[in-house]
């Protein structure tokens, strides 16, 4: 690193040795619940008369939280916690008056439905941090979910867990088991232990209800820290679990012969793929993480996004499991660390874990290169191909203190030949001086030199720069009245190749304030807005200027909408141009069978970055998820852009008009085996008699994908699936562009 950059780190280790250690619960949290060793064996079967249940911890006082001001619930709920040596047990009796009524349709893993279906579990804090926790909930027909909440970076649920459910629909309502293994779990190294844990039912009919074990009040600024504290565990594990998930894929692409459009094509033969995913947990705290050659068939199908007249690139989630331990560390205000940049590792090694109150992540891996690298600027990003490997090092350390916490992070990308760089480092905080305000910042700087590759990118000229990023952010919140208050300055150097930065050379002023009010009526929830955004480059000029007044509601049949009114000024090229829209979202769970309807997007002036000119237009975005049975999902997901702008007789016409249509159906037969079809439409509309530059009438391309699936669990699956793809040609012909069958097990051994 370079010596500036390494004294600001090492300034930042200072500060998070010296801090004061964390004080674990806090005030805030719930009633206490302690609990004793089972009784007796517990199978995990639905069945809550086994022996071990008969001396669980039973806890039958549950707060309505949503719609309802922590009153009590209008349907019964009990939940029985206990463990033994390996295991942590959950198990819940869930009443429900009217068993027609239960929405729980067969799914994937992690697939619940976004609030939209029932569901329950528990959230629990194994390190009794009062602000970092995990989800494992499970719905009536046993589909799993689990994530990671953080409440400075919010729910993530890109991360998977081992543990075992059973569930069993009854007279009453519906049971639940839930085993979780020790080793699965992150605690510290005491005895005895004191965790945070909330136990949660999710049901959705009329409204959202939603049902906790702890009071969570309204305009509160954490989640976590309301957790109920769980005492009486003692003589857990101390560690030394190995997990190894070695697996064998193959594929087999075709494509175009010689790359001409329309021609025939030709196989490149079968493409045998063996990696291996390693995990020990040499004691509760820590984990060291070995990877060779991750493969992207573990990431999920992107979603439908349309790229057209966008100015910045789009941002993609990770699912690789060696990238995913520890991984609310990762988020921090501003993106330095994005996993997925990271596209073609070799081999990866890190290691996570906690010494001497200081939460760590330390990350070291080779990439073969490939993929794009984002190039930022202050009007727009673009991309440029990355021919050349590189070694990537992460570093990350954070030190909770009490419910605030300092970190620090720093990431190294070099080159393999030696000839390129890019460093990043700096220490970040969020202060929570009460219980209604948080303060949160971040301080980073970027070491940079470009490849030289004029080629590939403009700017890649093998010159050297360094520059700065900088974020604070104030967030306060009553039961009434919130407001929010945020800057950000990045200077015209800064770069962030191991992260997700895709503009740089701007300053930004964001404040925003709302007011909430609470009938009763086909309305529980309304709240007023007003949000006012500027941006300028780093000589002050105008970027962007944003004031939208709204209005947001909850209602009936789970019902959300928002709507706003943004008078924006927004710079293209060398000219600023104002734009007046109208801002909407609607959306709705009507019935179990129609499981959601939503329709949002905005109409009115646009701006034609293309060309640098105004213009007139709207972006619709419609989807609809249908359960026709309960094995049975449909997705339709049909999203629309378009710009219409004068031509030189001062009439307007239609730009372009870009679309994104997608079906997607997926059959479930089991918790475990499912069949899966996309088939995905993306096309764009030009008038090049509008454009300053040459470019084709039309473009689009077809795709589809049949996936069938075996999962015993997140690691030890088997996969088959088949990729036919097709491009639009000038002849409005939709030909053979691309082909691809692909096979894949993978199995996870555990000691």
């Amino acid at each position: 690193m370079s010596s500036r950059l390494s004294g600001f780190c090492a300034f930042a280790m200072v500060c998070l040795a010296s801090a004061a250690p964390a004080a674990g619960q806090s005030a805030l949290s719930g009633e206490s619940i302690h609990i004793t060793r089972a009784s007796g064996p517990i199978a995990v079967d639905g069945d809550l008369s086994d022996q071990g249940w008969r001396n669980a911890a039973r806890i039958d006082k549950w707060y309505e939280t949503n719609p309802g001001d922590n009153t009590e619930p209008q349907v019964h709920n009990v939940g029985y916690l206990t463990y033994d040596d390996k295991f942590f047990y959950a198990g819940f009796e869930f009443d429900d008056p009217d068993l027609k009524a239960i929405r729980a349709p067969f799914a994937d893993r992690d697939n619940i439905g976004n609030g939209f279906n029932d569901y329950g579990g528990i959230i629990i804090d194994p390190r009794n941090t009062g602000r970092t926790a995990t989800f494992f909930v499970v719905t009536p027909r046993n589909i799993q979910y689990d994530a990671v909440t953080d409440d400075a970076s919010g729910e993530d649920p890109s991360p998977d867990f081992f543990w075992e459910s059973a569930t069993k629909i009854t007279a009453r309502g519906w049971t639940l088991e839930m085993r979780i293994p020790f080793s699965s779990l992150r605690y510290q190294n005491v005895d005895p232990q004191t965790w945070g844990i909330l136990l949660y039912r999710n049901f959705p009919r009329d409204r959202h209800y939603q049902f906790f074990s702890a009071k969570l009040p309204r305009g509160g600024n954490c989640f976590v820290c309301r957790s109920n504290t769980l005492t009486g565990m003692s003589q857990l594990p101390a560690g030394g679990h190995l997990v190894a998930a070695p697996y064998v894929s193959a594929s087999a692409d075709a494509h175009p012969r010689d790359g001409e459009t329309g021609a025939p094509l030709v196989g490149d033969g079968v493409k045998p793929h063996v990696g291996l995913d390693v995990k020990y947990t040499p004691n509760a705290d820590n984990a060291i993480d070995l990877t060779v050659k991750p493969d992207f068939s573990q990431v999920e199908s992107d979603t439908a996004q349309i790229s057209a007249n966008e100015r910045f690139a789009l941002f993609f989630p990770e699912k690789r499991p060696f990238f995913l331990e520890g991984v609310d560390l990762f988020q921090t205000p501003i993106q330095a660390v994005y996993t997925r940049t990271i596209t073609a590792p070799i081999w990866g090694g890190r290691v996570t874990g906690k010494q001497g109150g200081v939460r760590y992540t330390a990350l070291v891996a080779d990439d073969a290169g490939g993929g794009s690298a984002i190039i930022p600027g202050p009007n727009g990003s673009s991309l440029a191909s990355v021919d050349e490997g590189s070694i990537v090092v992460v570093g990350r350390a954070k030190r909770d203190v009490g419910l605030s916490f300092v970190g620090v992070i720093a990431t190294d990308r070099e080159a393999k030949s030696g000839n390129s760089h890019n460093r990043v480092g700096g220490p970040d905080f969020q202060w929570r001086p009460s219980g209604t305000d948080v303060v949160t910042g971040q301080m980073l700087y970027s070491d940079t030199r470009t490849p030289n590759r004029p080629d590939l990118a403009i700017e890649w000229t093998g010159q050297s720069f360094v520059s700065h990023g900088a974020h604070v952010s104030w967030n306060h919140n009553t039961t009434r009245f919130d407001a929010f208050a945020q800057y950000r300055d990045f200077g015209d150097g800064f770069r962030a190749d191991t992260g997700f930065v895709p503009q740089v050379g701007s300053r930004e002023v964001i404040g925003s304030t709302g007011w909430t009010f609470r009938p009763t009526n086909f309305l529980t929830r309304l709240r007023t807005s007003l949000i006012a955004e500027r941006q300028t480059d780093r000589a002050g000029a105008l970027i962007s200027s944003d004031v939208q007044p709204g209005v947001g509601m909850d209602t009936r049949w789970n019902g959300f909408m928002q709507f706003r009114y943004m008078d924006d000024q927004g710079r293209s090229g060398d000219r600023t141009f104002p734009t007046r829209r109208f801002g909407y979202i609607v959306q709705f769970s009507p019935s179990r069978r129609v499981t959601q309807l939503s329709l949002n997007g905005t109409t009115g002036q646009e701006i034609d970055y293309a060309n640098s000119r105004a213009g007139t237009g709207s972006t619709i975005n419609l989807q609809a998820t249908l359960n026709p049975t309960n094995h049975l999902n449909v997705v339709l997901v049909q999203n629309q852009r378009w710009v219409n702008v004068d031509d030189r007789s001062s009439v307007s016409r239609r730009l372009f008009i870009a679309r994104v249509s997608r079906v997607r159906g997926t059959y479930t037969f089991s918790s475990r085996l499912f069949a899966r079809g996309i088939v995905e439409y993306v096309s764009t509309d030009r008038d090049p008699s509008l454009y300053t530059f040459d470019t084709s009438a039309k473009s689009g391309s077809l795709s589809g994908q049949f996936l069938l699936a075996y999962k015993l669990n997140w690691q030890s699956v088997m996969f088959a699936g088949y990729g036919d793809d097709r491009e639009l040609t000038d002849r409005d012909q939709l030909v053979k562009s691309g082909r691809q069958v692909f096979v894949k097990v993978s199995y996870a051994l555990q000691r």
